[in-house]
């Protein structure tokens, strides 16, 4: 028995409210998916952002490197000899963060006399930490400098570990990215062991 007032009928009154809200529900459900679909990053900008794999680093030989473009960022790869190796213990008191403690310039498993997991190599962002420039690499052993990044803009250096000398003008050491290896001579950059991107 329908509910009557005033000549009303409340229950049909009823089933009309609701099925006008169900029906604006469903509408504001087809406009609001498209619009927030367009908040999230195209499938172009998820590439842009994605690890990148490096299958074989073992090809390099000791003293060469080779870049890797990561999230539009040059990455370097350089393979060290024992000999670059050893030098790095010796510059302790040339530079201005010898062991590493800037934090946010590399992951906790970089933060060691070598900024690497594997001693033998070297990741690492070949940006300068002054204006952005990208330093050359120099592996040859000079007079006065054991080899690695030199920044030709302003005269910043880097040891093969990419930390900074002091007395130039880039402040801080070159940026360690999250990475880990795959395999024997395999690693992929832009995530981690620990979960990082």
């Amino acid at each position: 028995m329908a509910d009557h007032k005033d000549g009303v009928d409340l229950g049909r009154r009823r089933v009309l409210t609701w099925a006008a809200a169900a029906v604006g529900a469903v509408g504001a459900g087809f406009v609001a998916v498209p619009f927030i679909k367009s908040w999230m990053p195209s499938a172009k900008a998820q590439a842009a952002g994605a690890p990148v794999e490096v299958p074989n680093i073992s090809k390099l030989q000791e003293g060469e490197g080779m870049i890797v473009v990561w999230r539009g960022k040059p990455v370097m790869i350089v393979r060290r000899s024992q000999a670059a190796i050893d030098a790095l213990a010796g510059l302790a008191t040339e530079l201005r963060d010898p062991d590493s403690k800037e934090i946010e310039q590399q992951p906790s498993y970089a933060q060691n006399g070598t900024r690497s997991i594997k001693p033998e190599y070297l990741v690492v962002v070949n940006i300068c930490t002054h204006l952005g420039c990208s330093p050359t690499f120099k592996p040859q052993v000079e007079a006065d400098w054991a080899g690695g990044f030199y920044c030709p803009c302003h005269g910043s250096k880097f040891d093969m570990a990419g930390r900074v000398f002091q007395g130039v003008p880039a402040p801080l050491n070159l940026v360690i990215p999250p990475h880990m290896y795959t395999g024997e001579s395999s690693l992929i950059i832009g995530v981690d062991e620990q979960g990082a991107a």
